[in-house]
């Protein structure tokens, strides 16, 4: 393409400077090179040669200049010969692709001549050449390759090559642009006849051939998986099973032929085949095949797959089971028990879990387990096909025997000792459960340094089980402090495990934690509920997540709240927490909210909720009330505490003492009782008191002496002693009333009054009361008191009441002065003349 437009500009340059009849039939210069296809990075050389009759060199000098592409040469690479000859040399092409013309130099060039060049790699050499032969109709050979690592850039072509040795037949295959596979047909090759088969690959540069691959076609067969026809136990031999195979029915033309054949089994109960494989050469379909060395009475899967000499396998066969003989179970059962109950109790609750040890057979598909008290068949407490057992046994019981039955026998029995559950200290860390793959955990603790310890018990269970069955459970050494437990563990389901220390005389108080094999996001979040508001706060509450919803270990609960085209504002609960309290609220703002709840799997926003704030609440009320009734109670404490303090002084302001009325009458204040009171004991006699001071109740109404001085208006009348005395206008102070309130008056006597008269005059005392004084059974008339001075050496007699006596009755006037005392001390209050 791009020579026939080198040619074509050369000749349309011809035909304008010149003789177009000879510019139509060639052009004016020729360039000629050592190669048009060179190997990349290769010199190369080029001869530009001008043309005699070239109508641009006629009668003129012609400077040529070079051009790769649309680039200028340098002149440094071009060696003039003459005006119609030029050369230039590249010292290294590296272009795939390119035109190399020569031209005439000037403002307007003009191609005289021009060449294509190509540039690439000699071919490499194929690899892993790979045939297979393939038995089914029809029956052919496919071989493929990988072509070199190189790309060569230039056209390059591949050829498939074969040899039949034993009749010296070759056979040539053409294979299209870019195709590195082929397949021969059946008709020319023999399956029992070698043949070298090899492929070619030519270019421009070169050519080059891959290693040959030497094979018999039915070597290089893959076989259709066999079948298996039966699995049957061998009658008297224990532990074998013989097997009966075929090939499909494609390859039934080879039963007489010898294969190799692989055989692997497993057992029901486990979920990947054995690592061991059976190897069995040069075996012919038609016979069979024994398999021996497996347990007695356990049902085996097995699947075959075959092959031809060193040909490849073929496909695995389907799966098929059978079941080698019974026998009587062998070896022992690892155990663990849980005990509930005290030595004070008669009875005691046993839980025992089993499961086989790596010694123990079973040797039966059909097993039961019997527990009893004795190594017989006396005393069973359990007979069953599980792994667990719960029972009572008395107190006094130290241990059980665990046996495992068939139809062929009964094992050696296990011994069981029963432990009471020991008060010993826990472990000294938490246990750390991280999981190990898909199907196991990996269970970390840190060990008790106790010498007593014999071992570690970790037991697991499903927690949304609750039958014991599903119950596993290991026992560690003592030196250990991890444990890969494996089991059949669904993603984003809990499970508890725990980790019990075993001790020489009991088992101790055990770790637990919950785990999940997988986690992902909760299934749900909680609804947010409002427990109480009050001012700019709000308490959220919700209930917990439900265990089965959970899909994973908790790790935080998220609230985001937000007011209307307000900023978002997170708070954080712990896992144990479920309440959240929101701070400095608007109460003049809606709120909206919802939460987000995190695992270690993924996250899980709930529902948004809308919430207000009252300005003024029912708990702020409450709060009010009771900070008020606090306050209040504190007073009412302090003032009773101040009123217990002053006890006897507020009671004789409050709740005076009020003698008996029955007893008030001035007739009987010269009783006995007083002169009891006066006597400071009971060797002494009564000591004389005197009145010093008197103290009046002041009354509101005032009134004229004659009417107040009652004893004088009407001296019969003596039923108001005290208040005849307060209105005594002798009486400093004095103010009358009518009042039926007057106070009291206690007359301390210094003789019995049924003595004689004695000198010295009676004692009154004021008393608190104001009850007025109840009239005395017989009236009597007041005579004249004595006013006796403190000094006792001065005596003035003064009338009170009525006309007083002449001074010749002196001894009468000391009579009535001595029966009276009391009058006499109220002349105390007047003022001395002396």
């Amino acid at each position: 393409m791009i020579s026939t437009w080198v040619s074509v500009i050369a000749m349309l340059a011809a035909f304008v400077n010149g003789d177009r009849k000879d510019a139509v039939t060639q052009p004016c210069a020729t360039v000629q090179t050592s190669s048009s296809v060179v190997a990349l990075g290769s010199p190369v050389t080029a001869t530009c040669v001008i043309r005699d009759d070239c109508p641009l060199a006629t009668g003129q000098a012609v400077r040529i200049e070079w051009r790769l592409n649309d680039r200028s040469v340098p002149d440094s690479f071009v060696a003039n010969e003459s005006s119609r000859i030029s050369q230039v040399v590249l010292q290294s092409f590296n272009d795939t692709r390119a035109v190399l013309t020569c031209c005439t130099q000037g403002p307007s060039a003009v191609i005289l001549g021009g060449v294509e060049i190509r540039a690439g790699y000699p071919p490499s050499a194929p690899e892993n050449l790979y045939c297979l032969t393939n038995l089914t109709t029809p029956s052919t050979i496919s071989c493929r390759w990988d072509p070199g690592q190189r790309e060569t850039h230039l056209l390059t072509k591949y050829s498939l090559h074969t040899h039949i040795r034993d009749s010296n037949e070759n056979f040539t295959y053409k294979l299209l642009p870019g195709k590195h596979r082929y397949t021969i047909p059946r008709s020319d090759f023999v399956f029992f006849s070698e043949m070298e088969i090899y492929v070619k690959v030519t270019n421009e540069l070169g050519e080059t051939t891959s290693d040959p691959v030497v094979l018999e076609p039915v070597s290089a067969a893959k076989f259709d998986p066999p079948k298996i026809l039966s699995i049957q136990a061998i009658p008297r031999r224990y532990g074998c099973l013989t097997l009966r195979w075929a090939l499909s029915q494609h390859q039934t033309w080879m039963q007489a032929a010898r294969l190799n054949l692989e055989v692997r089994m497993r057992t029901t109960d486990h979920g990947q085949w054995s690592e061991q494989i059976t190897a069995l050469n040069r075996v012919r379909a038609t016979k069979s095949v024994d398999q021996c060395r497996l347990l007695h009475g356990t049902r085996y899967i097995s699947q075959i797959r075959v092959r031809y000499q060193q040909s490849p396998w073929s496909e695995w066969s389907s799966s098929q089971s059978g079941v080698t003989l019974e026998s009587a179970p062998t070896g022992r059962l690892d155990s663990w028990v849980k005990t509930s109950g005290d030595q004070m109790h008669k009875q005691r609750n046993i839980h025992l879990f089993w499961k086989p040890s790596k010694q123990f057979h079973a040797n039966s598909q059909n097993v039961s387990y019997v527990v009893s008290l004795q190594k017989g068949e006396k005393g069973q407490v359990c007979v069953t096909v599980g792994n667990y057992c719960s029972f009572q046994l008395p107190a006094k019981a130290k241990k059980v025997y665990l046996s495992a039955v068939n139809a062929a026998g009964k094992s050696t029995p296990t011994e069981v000792r029963i432990y009471t559950p020991k008060a010993h200290s826990a472990l000294l860390g938490d246990i750390v459960i991280t999981p190990y793959d898909d199907r196991s955990l990996l269970v970390r603790w840190t060990g008790l340094d106790s010498s007593a310890l014999t071992g570690y018990v970790v037991e697991w269970r499903p927690l949304l089980q609750t039958d014991p069955s599903f119950v596993g459970f290991d026992i560690v050494d003592r030196n250990q402090s991890s444990l890969i437990i494996t089991g059949s563990f669904e993603p984003y389901k809990p499970y508890g495990i725990s980790v019990y220390p075993r001790f020489k005389d009991g088992i101790g108080l055990p770790q637990t934690a919950n785990a999940y094999a997988r986690q992902k996001a909760p299934s749900m979040a909680p609804k947010m509920r409002i427990k109480k508001t009050w001012q700019s706060h709000v308490e959220l509450t919700w209930d917990e997540i439900p265990l089965d919803q959970r899909n994973g270990i908790i790790q935080s609960y998220s609230v985001f709240y937000w007011a209307q085209k307000g900023p978002v504002h997170v708070v954080n609960a712990k896992p144990d927490e479920r309440r959240v309290l929101l701070k400095d609220l608007n109460n003049r703002l809606l709120y909206d909210a919802f939460m987000m709840v995190s695992t270690l799997g993924g996250n899980y926003n709930g529902s948004v909720i809308h919430f207000g704030v009252e300005p003024f609440d029912a708990v702020a009320v409450v709060m009010i009330a009771i900070s008020s009734c606090v306050a209040l109670s504190l007073m009412v404490i302090c003032l009773a505490m101040t009123c217990f303090s002053k006890h006897k002084r507020l009671k004789m302001r409050l709740w005076p003492i009020v003698p008996d009325p029955a007893n008030s009458s001035i007739r009987k204040w010269s009783s006995e009782s007083l002169q009891e009171s006066l006597r400071t004991s009971d060797s002494e006699e009564p000591n004389p008191v005197f009145l010093t001071h008197l103290s009046f109740l002041d009354l509101h109404m005032t009134m004229t002496k004659e009417k107040d001085d009652l004893f004088l208006s009407d001296p019969e009348d003596t039923s108001d002693l005290g208040e005849s005395i307060c209105g005594s206008p002798f009486i400093p102070g004095y103010s009358g009333t009518n009042s039926d309130s007057v106070p009291y008056a206690t007359v301390i006597c210094s003789s019995p009054c049924s003595s004689p008269p004695s000198k010295d005059c009676h004692v009154y005392l004021r008393s608190e009361s104001t009850q007025p004084l109840l009239e005395t059974e017989e009236a009597f008339t007041p005579k004249c008191y004595q006013i006796i001075p403190s000094d006792r050496m001065m005596k003035r007699e003064q009338c009170f009441f009525g006309p007083c006596p002449n001074d010749e009755v002196e001894g009468e006037a000391d009579i009535v002065w001595n029966e009276f005392p009391f009058l006499r001390a109220l002349a105390m209050n007047e003022p001395h003349n002396d």
